[in-house]
């Protein structure tokens, strides 16, 4: 066995040694070719399991701001957190404050010798490359090569779909580059990009057919069914009005490709529900449930807080300080977001309803509020501290970095404070990161089945939803009878993926992919809450003879209770640097930065930044 694991890391050697030599040329397509890896890798099983997993390590997405590098952060900006308000490139998308230049978006790349994440996404394309073109060349079975197989043409397609979301179309290398015949190519159009994408994705499929994962070495690799929901998620985009506008006279609505995202989504769906994917009973397990426990999870990237380099901050990001956390503003909700949650029972959240009060706006939501936000005075047994409570308020005693809310997603209360920061490369709580998770692949083909006329369809979708929520019947049928024709379902599925998926980094990509970015009114701002007094402040503050303090027996939920030591209305806070929301339409497709732009005479510019020529809409 010694000799063997020996063998397998002499060629990996040889193989990195040979991507650095090969990638010294300053082109971003010409990037590891057959002659930089040792032939011999493609017969060894453990070689290429190796290599794998350095792909997905590459390609696979991670939680919600894991990765800073390349402004990737800007890919959260949206109306649910306060961070879009804070962060320049998130202002400078939503328009609040400057406007996208050409070095903006620099998701494609920014180095010609891509050894990071994010480097070159076009360095982890490659790796795709060669092993799709290479493992059947090697000795190993049918059986085990089509595994190989399908996971490659998957994770190829995954990082096509990113390009093509974001940018509208990007050059399509499908082979291994050699440097002394190098195809340079230029942008595709969204139509090849996305028929490149389903055809890798029907590829996987294919390959991964009859393919079961052990849970304890395959946590994480795609099966047929996962393969299944990205090749459904990506005909729901191409049908979508990003890539398929209702109001361009040059390029028509085309409405048989809803047709085709619905058959495929229910394909996905039906596929799942085969493999025991389901909804979890407990909306707050969701990211807590790990392996075959969760019947949720469908893609997943797997975190460990023991095993060196596979940790996540996510918990730090989300705790407050007091107990060990470096609270961020990515996770503190919005007043937009706030506002979004319906009532208990489905229906709106205003002042027209009996039962909403404005000042306890936390009392009678969606359930699903109190599972995900923090507000003042809220229960947060953190720590394993029952009955704990959570105190915003401005200069709030025992708390430093106090955020307005904080967000109970990523977090496990039984953590202890002292194990949720990272040191040498360990810790934190190894939650792992959901990127489709059932409930998205029952809202995919919700929506289709609303876009193909079938409102019933997309209703039960719904309803399963809403009642996994905890949301009543009520008089409203969980709110879904408030929907009668397909303009009102498709503005209701909109609001339930706002509040299904929040802070889940969906929010950003549904309203490009929607064009609801444009229609987005107001600014980025949340509720401050403060004492009345300094006065009041103190007896807040001051202990009995058990050493409680007295707020923690206050019974939030009572209105004159708030009233009389809150200040109300609640005021808000605001970056006075940010205008109201200016997103330009032009921004649906970003530009090409000018580092990769200057890497072929071939490129075009997209349409709307300077010099730009390329329609990404142009067959």
């Amino acid at each position: 066995m010694k000799r063997h694991f020996t063998y397998i890391i002499a060629l990996l050697l040889t193989s990195s040694a040979a991507l650095m030599t090969q990638s010294c040329k300053d082109n971003f397509f010409e990037l590891v070719d057959h002659g930089g890896l040792d032939a011999r890798i493609w017969d060894n099983e453990g070689a290429i399991e190796y290599y794998l997993a350095g792909t997905y390590s590459m390609i696979m997405p991670t939680h919600p701001h894991e990765i800073t590098t390349n402004e990737m952060q800007m890919h959260y900006a949206s109306d649910e957190n306060y961070f879009s308000g804070t962060n320049a490139p998130s202002k400078k998308v939503l328009g609040l404050s400057g406007e996208i230049t050409l070095n903006d978006v620099k998701y494609i790349a920014t180095k010609y010798q891509g050894t990071n994440v994010g480097d070159n996404r076009y360095f982890d394309i490659a790796r795709c490359n060669n092993a799709i073109a290479y493992i059947p060349t090697g000795t190993l079975s049918t059986e085990v090569k089509k595994k190989f197989l399908g996971q490659f043409y998957a994770l190829r397609a995954m990082v096509y779909f990113e390009l093509t979301r974001l940018y509208g179309g990007v050059p399509l290398v499908l082979d291994p580059q050699n440097p002394d015949a190098l195809q340079l190519s230029g942008r595709a159009s969204a139509k090849t990009c996305f028929e490149q994408i389903v055809a890798d994705l029907d590829s996987a499929m294919v390959n991964l057919d009859g393919l079961a994962w052990d849970d304890a070495t395959g946590r994480g690799k795609f099966t047929k069914a996962a393969a299944a929901t990205m090749k459904a998620k990506a005909l729901l985009y191409w049908a979508s009005p990003q890539f398929n506008p209702t109001d361009n006279p040059a390029h028509p609505y085309d409405a048989q490709r809803w047709e085709i995202a619905f058959k495929a989504n229910k394909e996905a769906y039906d596929l799942c529900k085969a493999l025991g994917r389901d909804l979890l009973p407990n909306y707050n397990e969701i990211f807590l449930k790990e392996g075959t426990a969760n019947t949720e999870a469908v893609i997943v990237r797997s975190y460990s807080s023991i095993s060196e380099k596979r940790f996540t901050r996510v918990e730090q990001f989300s705790r407050p300080s007091s107990e060990g956390g470096s609270p961020q503003d990515y996770y503190v909700a919005t007043t937009q977001l706030l506002n979004a949650y319906r009532m208990k029972d489905g229906t709106l959240a205003n002042s027209n309803n009996a039962l909403y009060d404005d000042a306890l706006f936390w009392k009678n939501r969606d359930p699903r509020f109190k599972n995900t936000i923090v507000y003042n005075g809220a229960e947060w047994p953190l720590s394993g501290k029952t009955g704990r409570k959570q105190w915003n308020y401005t200069n709030a005693a025992k708390e430093t970095s106090i955020k307005s809310f904080y967000c109970k997603k990523f977090v496990n209360p039984t953590l202890s404070s002292s194990a949720v920061g990272v040191a040498n490369d360990l810790g934190g709580n190894g939650m792992d990161w959901i990127e489709i998770r059932f409930a998205e692949v029952m809202l995919n083909y919700a929506e289709t089945a609303n876009e193909t006329g079938n409102l019933a369809l997309a209703k039960d979708l719904v309803r399963s939803i809403r009642q996994r929520a905890g949301i009543e019947q009520g008089n409203y049928d969980y709110g879904l009878s408030l929907a009668s024709n397909t303009v009102q379902m498709r503005d209701l599925i909109m609001n339930e993926r706002q509040i299904e998926f929040a802070f889940e980094g969906k929010r950003y990509h549904d309203l490009r992919r929607t064009r609801r970015m444009h229609t987005l009114e107001g600014t980025i701002q949340t509720y401050l809450f403060e004492t009345k007094s300094d006065a009041l402040k103190k007896i807040l503050e001051s202990a009995n003879t058990a050493g409680i303090l007295h707020r923690e027996t206050l019974d939030m939920n009572n209105r004159d209770t708030v009233l009389n030591y809150f200040k109300y209305p609640y005021n808000l806070r605001a970056e006075s640097s940010n205008g109201a929301f200016a997103f330009r339409d032009y921004y649906y497709f970003y530009p090409l930065p000018n580092t990769f732009m200057n890497s072929s005479p071939l490129l075009e510019q997209t349409i709307g930044y300077e010099g730009g020529t390329f329609d990404p809409l142009k067959d």
